[in-house]
Protein backbone atom coordinates (compact mmCIF):
# COMPACT_ATOMS: atom_id res chain seq x y z
CA UNK A 1 0.00 0.00 0.00
CA UNK A 2 1.12 3.60 -1.06
CA UNK A 3 1.36 6.46 1.90
CA UNK A 4 0.15 9.25 -0.89
CA UNK A 5 -1.70 9.36 -3.83
CA UNK A 6 -1.05 12.49 -5.68
CA UNK A 7 -3.34 13.05 -8.84
CA UNK A 8 -3.72 15.13 -11.70
CA UNK A 9 -7.13 17.20 -11.82
CA UNK A 10 -8.28 17.79 -15.91
CA UNK A 11 -9.38 14.36 -16.90
CA UNK A 12 -8.33 12.50 -13.42
CA UNK A 13 -10.70 13.44 -10.95
CA UNK A 14 -12.29 16.03 -12.20
CA UNK A 15 -14.09 16.48 -15.80
CA UNK A 16 -13.55 20.09 -17.13
CA UNK A 17 -13.43 19.47 -20.94
CA UNK A 18 -16.48 21.68 -21.68
CA UNK A 19 -15.27 24.39 -19.50
CA UNK A 20 -11.43 24.26 -21.27
CA UNK A 21 -13.76 23.98 -24.85
CA UNK A 22 -15.62 26.97 -23.75
CA UNK A 23 -12.81 29.16 -22.30
CA UNK A 24 -10.14 28.44 -25.13
CA UNK A 25 -12.50 29.28 -27.87
CA UNK A 26 -13.81 32.81 -26.20
CA UNK A 27 -9.96 33.86 -25.68
CA UNK A 28 -9.19 32.34 -29.78
CA UNK A 29 -12.43 34.46 -30.69
CA UNK A 30 -11.46 37.48 -29.03
CA UNK A 31 -7.95 37.47 -30.45
CA UNK A 32 -8.93 36.87 -34.36
CA UNK A 33 -8.64 33.24 -34.46
CA UNK A 34 -10.45 30.15 -35.65
CA UNK A 35 -12.64 29.33 -32.25
CA UNK A 36 -15.02 26.44 -33.32
CA UNK A 37 -12.52 23.76 -31.70
CA UNK A 38 -14.19 20.69 -30.70
CA UNK A 39 -14.07 18.81 -27.39
CA UNK A 40 -12.09 16.09 -29.40
CA UNK A 41 -9.95 18.93 -30.39
CA UNK A 42 -9.36 20.74 -27.25
CA UNK A 43 -8.97 17.52 -25.28
CA UNK A 44 -5.50 17.06 -26.87
CA UNK A 45 -4.37 20.71 -26.49
CA UNK A 46 -4.54 20.78 -23.07
CA UNK A 47 -1.94 18.55 -20.59
CA UNK A 48 1.41 20.50 -20.84
CA UNK A 49 -0.72 23.78 -19.18
CA UNK A 50 -2.12 26.65 -21.01
CA UNK A 51 0.47 28.58 -23.13
CA UNK A 52 0.76 25.00 -25.04
CA UNK A 53 -2.67 24.49 -24.98
CA UNK A 54 -2.76 27.97 -27.13
CA UNK A 55 0.27 27.08 -28.85
CA UNK A 56 -1.56 23.84 -29.81
CA UNK A 57 -4.84 25.77 -31.25
CA UNK A 58 -2.61 28.05 -32.96
CA UNK A 59 -0.78 25.26 -34.61
CA UNK A 60 -4.41 23.61 -35.64
CA UNK A 61 -5.15 26.71 -37.10
CA UNK A 62 -2.84 26.98 -39.27
CA UNK A 63 -2.77 23.37 -40.12
CA UNK A 64 0.08 22.04 -38.61
CA UNK A 65 0.40 17.64 -38.78
CA UNK A 66 -2.40 16.95 -35.97
CA UNK A 67 -0.14 13.40 -35.82
CA UNK A 68 2.20 15.28 -34.05
CA UNK A 69 0.27 17.57 -32.09
CA UNK A 70 1.45 16.02 -28.90
CA UNK A 71 4.70 16.85 -29.88
CA UNK A 72 4.29 20.56 -29.12
CA UNK A 73 5.53 21.49 -25.34
CA UNK A 74 6.89 17.96 -25.24
CA UNK A 75 10.58 18.66 -23.47
CA UNK A 76 11.75 15.47 -24.79
CA UNK A 77 10.68 16.70 -28.93
CA UNK A 78 12.83 18.87 -30.79
CA UNK A 79 10.37 20.68 -33.01
CA UNK A 80 11.73 22.11 -36.27
CA UNK A 81 11.49 26.26 -37.22
CA UNK A 82 9.66 28.25 -37.82
CA UNK A 83 6.72 27.54 -35.58
CA UNK A 84 3.09 28.19 -36.38
CA UNK A 85 2.94 30.79 -33.24
CA UNK A 86 4.64 33.76 -31.96
CA UNK A 87 4.86 34.35 -27.95
CA UNK A 88 3.67 37.53 -27.94
CA UNK A 89 0.84 36.27 -30.03
CA UNK A 90 0.28 33.45 -27.39
CA UNK A 91 0.76 35.69 -24.12
CA UNK A 92 -2.01 37.91 -25.91
CA UNK A 93 -4.74 35.18 -26.28
CA UNK A 94 -3.47 33.83 -22.62
CA UNK A 95 -4.81 37.22 -21.06
CA UNK A 96 -8.04 36.75 -22.70
CA UNK A 97 -8.33 33.03 -21.33
CA UNK A 98 -7.11 33.25 -17.67
CA UNK A 99 -9.64 35.60 -16.35
CA UNK A 100 -12.53 34.19 -18.25
CA UNK A 101 -11.27 30.94 -17.25
CA UNK A 102 -11.16 31.85 -13.61
CA UNK A 103 -14.53 32.75 -13.69
CA UNK A 104 -16.41 30.25 -15.81
CA UNK A 105 -14.22 27.28 -14.55
CA UNK A 106 -16.69 25.34 -12.64
CA UNK A 107 -20.09 25.67 -14.97
CA UNK A 108 -19.82 22.32 -16.58
CA UNK A 109 -17.33 20.86 -14.36
CA UNK A 110 -17.68 17.68 -12.08
CA UNK A 111 -15.54 15.07 -10.87
CA UNK A 112 -15.60 11.59 -12.58
CA UNK A 113 -17.74 8.69 -11.78
CA UNK A 114 -16.90 7.36 -8.71
CA UNK A 115 -14.28 9.44 -7.52
CA UNK A 116 -15.31 11.17 -4.25
CA UNK A 117 -15.86 7.91 -3.60
CA UNK A 118 -12.42 6.11 -4.33
CA UNK A 119 -10.86 9.15 -2.38
CA UNK A 120 -12.92 8.68 0.56
CA UNK A 121 -11.42 5.09 1.11
CA UNK A 122 -8.02 6.00 0.57
CA UNK A 123 -8.58 8.17 3.32
CA UNK A 124 -10.01 5.59 5.77
CA UNK A 125 -7.29 3.65 4.89
CA UNK A 126 -4.86 6.23 6.19
CA UNK A 127 -3.79 7.63 2.60
CA UNK A 128 -2.89 10.77 2.09
CA UNK A 129 -3.92 12.81 -1.31
CA UNK A 130 -3.14 15.45 -3.20
CA UNK A 131 -3.61 17.19 -6.71
CA UNK A 132 -0.83 18.16 -8.84
CA UNK A 133 -1.67 20.11 -11.74
CA UNK A 134 -0.51 21.85 -14.86
CA UNK A 135 -3.63 23.75 -14.13
CA UNK A 136 -3.51 27.66 -13.02
CA UNK A 137 -3.36 27.12 -9.23
CA UNK A 138 -6.33 29.86 -8.98
CA UNK A 139 -8.19 27.26 -10.61
CA UNK A 140 -6.78 23.82 -8.58
CA UNK A 141 -7.26 26.19 -5.43
CA UNK A 142 -11.29 26.82 -6.19
CA UNK A 143 -12.10 23.60 -7.88
CA UNK A 144 -10.90 21.50 -5.03
CA UNK A 145 -12.21 23.52 -2.42
CA UNK A 146 -16.05 23.55 -4.46
CA UNK A 147 -16.04 19.74 -5.39
CA UNK A 148 -13.50 18.03 -2.88
CA UNK A 149 -14.05 20.00 0.47
CA UNK A 150 -11.15 20.43 1.82
CA UNK A 151 -10.55 16.25 1.12
CA UNK A 152 -6.72 16.75 -0.04
CA UNK A 153 -4.05 17.18 2.53
CA UNK A 154 -2.85 19.28 -0.39
CA UNK A 155 -2.99 20.84 -3.50
CA UNK A 156 -0.90 23.01 -6.29
CA UNK A 157 -1.26 24.29 -9.89
CA UNK A 158 0.72 26.01 -12.25
CA UNK A 159 2.73 29.22 -10.76
CA UNK A 160 5.55 31.39 -11.11
CA UNK A 161 8.64 30.15 -9.64
CA UNK A 162 8.19 26.22 -10.27
CA UNK A 163 8.68 24.52 -13.32
CA UNK A 164 5.54 22.36 -14.73
CA UNK A 165 5.31 19.08 -15.26
CA UNK A 166 6.89 16.66 -16.48
CA UNK A 167 9.49 18.49 -14.57
CA UNK A 168 9.58 16.73 -10.87
CA UNK A 169 9.31 20.33 -9.03
CA UNK A 170 5.77 19.96 -8.35
CA UNK A 171 5.50 16.43 -7.29
CA UNK A 172 8.78 17.19 -5.03
CA UNK A 173 7.37 20.28 -3.44
CA UNK A 174 3.83 18.05 -2.69
CA UNK A 175 5.98 15.52 -1.49
CA UNK A 176 7.72 17.30 1.22
CA UNK A 177 4.64 18.82 2.41
CA UNK A 178 2.79 15.48 3.13
CA UNK A 179 6.16 14.79 4.86
CA UNK A 180 6.67 11.32 3.31
CA UNK A 181 8.80 9.60 1.22
CA UNK A 182 8.90 9.26 -2.43
CA UNK A 183 9.00 5.86 -2.40
CA UNK A 184 6.25 5.76 -0.39
CA UNK A 185 3.67 7.93 -3.43
CA UNK A 186 2.33 7.10 -6.33
CA UNK A 187 0.81 9.51 -9.32
CA UNK A 188 -2.19 8.96 -10.66
CA UNK A 189 -2.73 11.04 -14.12
CA UNK A 190 -4.42 10.35 -17.79
CA UNK A 191 -1.65 11.70 -19.91
CA UNK A 192 1.87 11.64 -21.66
CA UNK A 193 2.71 14.43 -19.40
CA UNK A 194 1.36 12.39 -16.31
CA UNK A 195 3.93 9.66 -17.30
CA UNK A 196 6.57 11.35 -18.10
CA UNK A 197 6.20 13.79 -14.53
CA UNK A 198 6.27 9.96 -12.44
CA UNK A 199 8.99 9.20 -14.37
CA UNK A 200 10.96 12.52 -13.38
CA UNK A 201 10.41 12.02 -10.02
CA UNK A 202 10.82 8.34 -9.58
CA UNK A 203 7.46 7.38 -8.45
CA UNK A 204 5.49 4.87 -10.09
CA UNK A 205 2.51 5.87 -12.11
CA UNK A 206 -1.28 4.78 -12.36
CA UNK A 207 -2.72 6.41 -15.92
CA UNK A 208 -6.45 6.12 -16.30
CA UNK A 209 -8.06 5.80 -19.64
CA UNK A 210 -11.57 7.72 -18.77
CA UNK A 211 -9.62 11.17 -19.45
CA UNK A 212 -8.03 13.19 -22.65
CA UNK A 213 -6.42 10.31 -23.67
CA UNK A 214 -7.33 6.87 -24.73
CA UNK A 215 -6.11 3.43 -23.14
CA UNK A 216 -4.54 2.78 -26.64
CA UNK A 217 -2.53 6.04 -26.84
CA UNK A 218 -1.30 5.62 -23.11
CA UNK A 219 -0.03 2.26 -24.15
CA UNK A 220 1.88 3.81 -27.42
CA UNK A 221 3.51 6.06 -24.48
CA UNK A 222 4.53 3.25 -22.30
CA UNK A 223 2.04 3.75 -19.44
CA UNK A 224 3.24 0.86 -16.90
CA UNK A 225 -0.30 0.68 -15.00
CA UNK A 226 -3.68 1.42 -16.37
CA UNK A 227 -7.14 2.15 -14.79
CA UNK A 228 -10.27 2.21 -16.49
CA UNK A 229 -12.11 2.86 -13.30
CA UNK A 230 -12.29 4.59 -9.96
CA UNK A 231 -12.34 1.51 -7.80
CA UNK A 232 -9.86 0.13 -9.94
CA UNK A 233 -7.22 3.16 -8.96
CA UNK A 234 -8.42 2.26 -5.60
CA UNK A 235 -7.20 -1.26 -5.79
CA UNK A 236 -3.99 -0.33 -7.17
CA UNK A 237 -3.05 2.06 -4.29
CA UNK A 238 -4.37 -0.09 -1.45
CA UNK A 239 -2.73 -3.63 -2.57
Amino acid sequence: MYSAAIFDMDGTILDTLDDLRAAINYALEQTGHRHNYSNDLVRRFFGSGVTVAIQRALATESGFDLDRLEDIGDPDVTMKHPLPWNDEEVARIQSIYKPYYDSHCDIHTGPYKGINEMIASLKKAGVKTAVVSNKPDSAVQSLCNVHFNGIFDFALGEKEGIRRKPAPDMVETCIKALEVHPEDCVYIGDSEVDIATAKSSNIPCISVDWGFRSHDYLTSRSADCIAATADEVATFILE
